[in-house]
């Protein structure tokens, strides 16, 4: 993957020949160009592990004890023979060699030096942008969250857009780029990150990073260069650390409170769009105009969108549930005990076969949430067997309504509730399914078609009026017209009648 990486980049950004970049890299002409022509970098498979070096493990205590170095008389500090020699000591299992070690320090102690100098000032021309998290509370659907927003912040013209997420993960990360890259038409040549674990694995002698495979390939997919900031320098990506704060305070108070995140992540950007109609805050003219100079120097949106999500097997446990990052998912009672593919996004997750068909899809569970259960698989399976109901273990997790009416049912009885209830639940919810049932029962009906009708008329508001065709067997009658005169006679004429 790095390779191609490095492919990419001595092309786009070094304007090397493709017989060029083959002598650099070693690689064949045909693969040079076979990877240059690629556009489409989707997770088609689970990425494969690198395997450490032998000094990888060690190496944040080697970090530690120089960094410690910087505190201590001159000559008490390690050198690179007293940290082979502690290693040999502390760590039985510890092979590296003499000469890996003597070269680590030496790149380490020269990294440190540069820096301690300081940090250079960063010049941000149009097409560049920088990437944050903040933290926000909000309320979806009556449920609060202690989530995160992503920020994005041009520099350049200091527009900026964010996302709202329950979580600051890899999948939320991507998925709040895709969404502005989409929204905005384009994508900036260079992004400043900090650290972060999602996109960051390790930082590597000389500031070069490990970056995670997920990452990788969204990037190389979109074709921007990404840029970190040194630990704990800030100031490097101080535009987006403004914008923070901006958003806050502007779009989060008070506290958001909508029916639907990903609706509201769409609606965010719109009033972003509206938000650039203010002048720049050095007066160099209206954000909005600013912007446009941005986006003449932003890529092109790639023609195959990224789907972003993360990959897993799993195997589903005896009532064909599974667990995944301590959440519990259903899945259908057929996979019990089977293994199953996770397909986990930002926002959902699908539960699939080993053939890559999707069993299920849920909404993924973050913060205080544990288990989301999708009922339909299992109601139909019920409704099959519905003598076997009662000695299962999914029963007494039905809501209570519905386990008290199938109770007093006959075995048709819960034949036919069953096959309405999955139908209900199908055509709306099972929240307005319970409903109709607790509507039905205090109207005191007990049959599975009145349930239905009390369903239709909850769910479907006030009926139109239709006119009724009587058939032809039924007698016409006369129009009667009603005569009031004679009691109008009676009246004036003081009662008496002639």
């Amino acid at each position: 993957m790095d390779q191609i990486h490095r492919i990419r980049n001595l092309r786009k950004f070094e304007g090397k020949s493709l017989r060029k970049i083959a002598e650099i890299t070693g690689c064949d002409f045909a693969t040079v160009k076979k990877y240059l022509e690629k556009d489409n970098f989707n997770l088609e498979i689970r990425p494969k592990q690198q395997r450490a070096g032998k000094l990888s493990p060690y190496k944040d205590i080697v970090i530690k004890w120089l960094q410690d170095d910087l505190n201590a008389p001159h000559k008490q500090r390690h050198t690179a023979k007293r940290v082979y020699d502690r290693l040999k000591e502390l760590y039985p299992g510890f092979d590296a060699s003499d000469r890996s070690v003597r070269d680590f320090v030496a790149k380490l102690k020269t990294e440190l030096k540069i820096d301690n100098e300081g940090s250079l000032p960063l010049e941000h021309p149009p097409g560049e942008a920088q990437v944050d998290f903040g933290e926000a509370r909000f309320i979806e659907n009556g449920a609060t969250y202690d989530g995160y927003y992503l920020n994005i912040s041009y520099p350049h013209s200091n527009a900026g857009y964010t996302q709202l997420f329950k979580s600051q993960n890899q999948e939320c990360l991507l998925e709040g780029l895709k969404a502005i890259f989409e929204h905005v038409g384009g994508v900036p040549t260079a992004i400043w990150f900090d650290n972060m674990s999602t996109a960051v694995k390790k930082i590597k002698e000389h500031g070069e990073r490990d970056l995670t495979k997920g990452f990788l390939r969204f990037m190389m997919h979109y074709g921007f260069r990404s840029n970190f900031c040194n630990p704990n320098a800030g100031n490097e990506k101080g535009s987006v650390e403004s914008k923070v704060g901006y958003h806050r305070r502007n779009l989060f108070v008070p506290i958001p409170d909508f029916k639907d995140l990903r609706e509201y992540n769409k609606e965010l950007l719109h009033r972003l769009d509206q938000d650039m109609k203010r002048q720049h805050y050095r007066g160099f003219g209206l954000i909005k105009e600013l912007f446009e100079e941005d986006k003449k120097e932003f890529f092109k949106l790639p023609e195959a969108s990224f789907d972003v999500y993360l990959h897993e097997f799993v195997k589903a446990d005896n009532y064909g549930k599974i667990k995944f990052q301590t959440k519990v998912y259903s899945t259908s009672p057929s996979m019990a005990g089977k293994q199953v593919m996770i397909k986990a996004g930002a926002y959902d997750l699908e539960i699939l076969d080993n053939n890559a068909v999707m069993i299920v899809k849920h909404k993924r569970l973050y913060g205080a949430e544990n288990e989301s259960m999708i009922w339909i698989p299992y109601l139909e399976l019920m409704a099959k067997r519905p003598t076997a109901l009662k000695y299962t273990g999914l029963f007494n997790q039905l809501p209570t309504t519905l386990k008290a009416f199938l109770d007093s049912c006959d075995y048709e009885c819960k034949r036919q509730t069953l096959k309405i209830f999955v139908r209900m639940t199908l055509d709306s919810n099972m929240d307005s399914a319970v409903e109709a049932f607790e509507e039905g029962i205090k109207c005191g009906v007990w049959d599975a078609d009145s349930i239905w009708a009390t369903y239709c008329r909850l769910t479907s508001g006030n009926q139109p009026q239709v006119d009724i065709s009587l058939p032809s067997t039924v007698p016409k009658l006369n129009e009667y017209s009603l005569d009031i005169s004679s009691y109008d006679d009676l009246i004036t004429s003081g009662g008496l009648v002639s």
